[in-house]
């Protein structure tokens, strides 16, 4: 298996090219539109990947995990759609919980056309660990999207930035958060997609100390001692979950 960052040769359409690939990944596709479905398969095999299966509904999505993982070989992450047949409503979310609660080692990537704030809240009202939720505008962004995979898949939190705003906006302890300066907003924002403090820092060309103070500011307005340890990072953008 190859490291991260370093190249491998992947064919596409009957011609080897080079591609920089993460550690590989096992996924499980749960998407009723075959067109998408194929669409995401593509996007991560492409970058050395691997989809074990891709399915069109929640229980196929259900049965599918449970076989594989009866087999020894379950997947790393389960991307699925909220929405899938038969009623076309919460069938998806549906199964990401079920998945969360029988097969807790299982990452979890929900894509949602809308923010779904009852759906949102009740996928990360748990653990937050191996939990992701994006709009499916994101796919679009083929490298946040695939190291979003990635990062649901090795434990981490990948969360769209509309979903932390819709829920920060509905926030019950906007007292806390209103200490905040616009700047520790933006890096609250950064932290809860799942980025390190190096990312930040390269997503606001400032330098990695500034980043890990407006971090460090972050964790005392919001009132998380060092106690509660590396989850203070997702604990700061959901403070508005605790009641």
């Amino acid at each position: 298996m190859l490291g991260p960052g370093r190249l491998d040769r992947v064919e596409r359409g009957g011609n080897v090219v080079v591609v920089d690939v993460e550690d590989s990944v096992r996924v499980v596709i749960a998407e009723d539109s075959v067109l998408l479905r194929e669409g995401l398969t593509r996007l991560l095999t492409d970058r050395g990947h691997e989809v074990v299966a891709g399915v069109g509904d929640g229980e196929a999505l259900l049965k599918t995990v449970a076989d594989l993982a009866g087999a020894g070989t379950p997947p790393d992450v389960v991307v699925a759609d909220v929405r899938m047949p038969p009623t076309h409503t919460d069938e998806g979310v549906r199964a990401a919980l079920r998945l969360r609660r029988d097969h807790p080692g299982i990452g979890v990537l929900v894509l949602s056309q809308y923010v779904e704030e009852q759906y949102a809240t009740e996928l990360l009202a748990g653990s937050t660990r191996g939990i992701g939720y994006l709009l499916k505008d994101r796919v679009a962004e083929v490298r946040e999207f695939v190291d979003a995979v990635v990062r649901v898949a090795r434990g981490g939190t990948a969360l769209d930035p509309e979903v932390v705003a819709q829920l920060l906006s509905r926030s019950r302890k906007q007292d806390a958060l209103a200490h905040l300066t616009p700047r520790e907003r933006e890096v609250l924002g950064l932290m809860a997609e799942g980025r390190t403090n190096s990312a930040i820092a390269r997503q606001l060309v400032v330098s990695d100390g500034a980043v890990e103070k407006h971090v460090s500011n972050i964790f005392l307005k919001l009132g998380l001692t060092p106690s509660d340890g590396d989850h203070r990072r997702v604990l700061a953008v959901l403070t508005h979950l605790d009641s």
